[in-house]
């Protein structure tokens, strides 16, 4: 299983790459006072509706002695009424503890159906559902102290709704529940290098490695089309069964420094709902399009 999805993520080098018609790079940086990250990843247009590519991250925590590395490689499918992504991830072995490796792949996916498109008023509306599984190798620990070295399995299923307001604005609703197939009664705490970002994006810039419950929030987005700039903010509340319910706060601005040329800065503050954990995280990226 580990082989056939460790090939299915190198397929963004495959040569179906070599018949780009558009190639978009991106570098993004993400740092906070207990993690830095960083990411690259190129993405190849080929024929009118496909795309496919290949991301890599490096991670250095504080909680891991040696780095994290991981391969990403998405491809999709869009047409008018309808958007469909998958993403094979691999995380490479890591032996930052004596006699103990950690592990993680899975795949994430993604459909987005069209609801609304009136071109002429500048209107739309998107509805899209996801689903996603994940197997890490790591460190389980039960409720009667005992400690298992052991693949852990987790699915996540994710609903959404975006839809734009006056040619100005746009609003995204989005909730995310997780099972976990192998039983999450007695587990009190799990260490392992999957950061669930790459399960499902949590609305939070943070490397979250506790297993969530459930999330829940919303983004509101300002736009101005003619200048390809974008001011937006983003709450989010969820649960974990590792951890106390946290809440997340998200304030970015999104513009375009050149024709070819998109950075995106945002900051991320965190804190659980007594306050007992506060964190403070920053991104920035740039994009290019060929």
């Amino acid at each position: 299983m580990k082989k056939i999805l460790l090939l299915a993520v190198i397929w963004g080098l495959t040569p179906v790459a070599l018949f780009a018609g558009e190639f978009t790079g991106a570098a993004e940086y993400i740092g906070s006072s207990r993690f830095n990250q960083i990411k690259a990843r190129g993405i190849w247009q080929f024929g009118l509706n496909w795309s496919t590519g290949l991301e890599g991250k490096y991670a250095k925590e504080d909680t891991f002695k040696d780095p994290v590395f991981a391969l990403k490689a998405p491809l999709s499918f869009s047409s008018d009424l309808v958007s469909v992504s998958v993403a094979p991830f691999y995380y490479f072995k890591n032996k930052s503890d004596p006699q103990q490796s950690y592990q993680a792949f899975g795949m994430s996916g993604k459909l987005i159906m069209t609801l609304q498109d009136d071109a002429v008023n500048e209107l739309y509306s998107h509805a899209y559902v996801g689903a996603s599984f994940a197997r890490q190798r790591g460190l389980l620990s039960l409720e009667d102290n005992s400690i298992n070295n052991q693949y852990y399995s987790q699915a996540a299923y994710t609903v959404g709704l975006h839809k734009n307001f006056f040619r100005a604005f746009s609003f995204e609703a989005i909730g995310t529940a997780f099972q976990y197939p192998d039983g999450i009664s007695k587990v009190v705490a799990f260490r392992g290098i999957l950061d669930q970002n790459d399960l499902v994006f949590l609305q939070s810039y943070d490397i979250v490695h506790e297993l969530p419950k459930y999330t829940a929030g919303g983004r509101l987005t300002r736009l101005w089309a003619d200048r390809r700039a974008t001011l937006y903010a983003s709450y989010r509340f969820g649960e974990f069964y590792t951890a106390d319910p946290e809440h997340s706060v998200i304030v970015g601005n999104s513009f375009a420094l050149a024709e070819w040329a998109l950075c995106d800065v945002a900051y991320n503050h965190l804190r659980t709902v007594h306050n007992k954990d506060k964190r403070d995280i920053f991104y920035a990226q740039m994009r290019f399009v060929f």
